[in-house]
């Protein structure tokens, strides 16, 4: 007798995709040069319609699909030729679903364009789609700016190790005696240097007051050999990294001006704090990053140890106001998950497969990793918290602990507006004082010995 075919999978998952929770749904394939859009069979005669991606067609997609009555639309984040396409749709007043491109690769049958905007638009009729995160529309040139200010600082370190190869083959040992190239002190002998000025007493006497490298070590790194094809190359270098310090300042004053026109939700200023803690990094942004940061949340958040102004910065400008991240993530664990900071659990027959977390870019993950490795040396009850996990993980998997750790801390905070207590963040809950208990139980069954409670004593 031949084989009966299970077609038992082929009808749940139609059954599946009969279920629609978006009628009025629309999906769009995005491309370099063209779209592919599809919409319900019986909206339209010809319901996947192709368009290029210049502005004239894109504002025909839209006209499309609102006379089409579409009310929502999916599109995959490819790259960024979303953005346009995005900016526009939501300009009509259409919800767009931003959705990753991991979650609808599996396209049953052949790979084609028309095949994925079908596809698309099924799984949004199904309700099957997650919509990916986006800060409010007030936020994301923030954002841009942002973002566009690392690139800028990037281009600097590239430039500062450009220079740093010059002098090594002039044989100045300048970036060994002082601390940086880009400081006070090496910027002034540097341009002397490209002056003309050969005199290692002179170029000497050029350091600032605040120099601790002995007098003498600063003269001796000075002698080197001048050849006219590394001073040419040197001045290059240095006039284009003065040019990128000239362009961020142009960018931290737009910054300054889109903050300051920024209804943030608290007012006011942010209480005082230590020098210490309210110390700026030389590539952190020359804004009131503590002001702004306590308009945005309504909470000190550099309380916490290892929150640095780099940090509040790339937070304010990522997710937003207070308000705004608490209605974007329902919960801690929800934050955690889209940080990719919390364990990725896959379990199949109840063996775990993998635990790890997943990897993705995240520019806020990123902060906070980088908040975790400075609280390696801290004294606070997070750098304890910091060296443990990483002794008993593992330094990286140690690192991501922590960050887990200041991601739960700071989404508490921003959501509650309390101030920060180490006392409650590292209060001995039941369930850990349990995890402990069997902790000695184990370790006292493996030498052979058995834990009896003490009696309590009588009052």
């Amino acid at each position: 007798m031949p084989r009966r075919k299970n077609t038992h999978k082929g009808k749940a998952s139609r059954h599946l995709l009969e279920r629609v929770q978006h009628p009025d749904a629309a999906g769009i394939d995005i491309g370099a040069e063209e779209l592919v859009a599809a919409v319900p069979h019986e909206r339209d005669e010809e319901p996947v319609r192709t368009f290029s991606t210049f502005t004239g067609e894109l504002h025909a997609l839209r006209d499309w699909l609102l006379a089409c009555g579409i009310k929502t639309v999916a599109l995959e984040s490819t790259g960024n030729y979303w953005i346009a396409t995005y900016s526009i749709l939501e300009e009509a007043g259409i919800e767009v679903f931003l959705v990753n491109a991991r979650h609808v690769k599996a396209v049953p049958g052949k790979k084609t364009d028309v095949c994925d905007a079908q596809w698309l638009q099924q799984l949004h009729a199904a309700g099957l789609l997650a919509k990916s995160f986006r800060p409010a529309k007030e936020i994301v040139p923030l954002r841009y700016l942002l973002r566009h200010r690392s690139h800028l600082i990037e281009s600097a370190g590239r430039e500062l190790q450009l220079m740093q190869k010059v002098c090594n083959e002039m044989n100045l040992h300048l970036h060994h005696v002082l601390s940086d190239l880009d400081g006070v002190s090496a910027q002034r002998i540097l341009g002397a240097i490209l002056q003309g000025e050969r005199d290692p007493e002179k170029l000497a006497s050029l350091c600032d007051r605040r120099v601790r490298a002995p007098r003498a070590r600063v003269i001796a790194s000075l002698e080197g050999d001048y050849r006219e094809e590394y001073l040419f190359v040197l001045g290059q270098c240095q006039q284009r990294w003065e040019q990128t310090q000239a362009t961020i300042t142009a960018l931290d004053e737009k910054l300054a001006g889109l903050l300051a026109a920024f209804e943030a939700p608290c007012q006011g200023t942010a209480p005082t704090a230590p020098w210490q803690q309210r110390r700026l990094h030389k590539n952190s942004p020359n804004l009131p990053i503590y002001d702004e940061a306590w308009r945005f949340y309504g909470v000190d958040l550099s309380s916490v140890a290892g929150v640095s102004a780099a940090t509040l910065a790339v937070c304010m400008t990522e997710l937003g106001t207070g308000a705004q991240i608490k209605a974007a993530f329902h919960s801690n664990q929800a934050f955690c998950s889209w940080l990719a900071l919390c364990p990725d659990n896959r379990i199949s027959g109840g063996k775990v497969l993998k635990a790890k977390t997943r990897q993705v870019k995240s520019r806020v993950a990123g902060a906070l990793r980088l908040a975790a490795q400075a609280l390696s040396h801290s004294k606070s009850a997070l750098g304890e918290y910091c060296r443990r996990m990483k002794g008993r993980l593992g330094k990286a998997e140690g690192i991501t602990a922590t960050a887990h750790k200041l991601a739960r801390i700071l989404y508490a905070m921003i959501t509650t507006r309390r101030p920060y207590d180490e006392k409650v963040a590292f209060a001995i809950t039941p369930a850990k004082l349990q995890r402990r208990l069997n902790h000695l139980h184990a370790q006292a069954a493996k030498f052979g010995f058995q834990l009896v409670p003490q009696p309590q004593p009588l009052t």
